[in-house]
């Protein structure tokens, strides 16, 4: 069984920097592309960035370029995004998900849908 546990979130005023994880578990992380998605309040969920196994294929949402950096640990099954000069539109519920199609324009969820409990961020203004 898939297990995707995110942590990190919090509350933050602009202009300040967060840090999420996502811990994976029951699955090849070290073979699959991983992304983050998020649901603003009131919106659709929406992909946030992505990233194959081996790191050479990330893709970003528009919005968030140049402030958001994703990685991962494929020794420790984790995920990160480092957010940075956050915004209070960032604000939103963040998801951590297996990716099943990633080029650097686009990210999609993979058919299997799994999906981690979320983590709130909040960005005063």
């Amino acid at each position: 069984q898939v297990q995707l546990v995110e942590s990190g979130g919090g509350l933050v005023q602009a202009g300040g920097s967060l840090r999420l994880s996502c811990t994976a578990s029951g699955l090849m992380f070290d073979a699959r592309p991983m992304g983050w998605f998020r649901t603003p309040p009131g919106k659709e969920r929406e992909a946030v960035s992505c990233i194959t196994p081996t790191d050479e294929t990330t893709y970003y949402k528009n919005s968030v370029k140049g402030r958001f950096t994703i990685s991962r640990d494929n020794a420790k099954n984790t995920l990160y995004l480092q957010m940075n000069s956050l915004k209070p539109e960032d604000t939103a519920t963040y998801y951590c998900v297996v990716v099943g199609s990633l080029q650097s324009d686009h990210c999609l969820v993979s058919w299997t849908q799994n999906w981690g409990q979320g983590t709130q961020v909040t960005v005063s203004s």
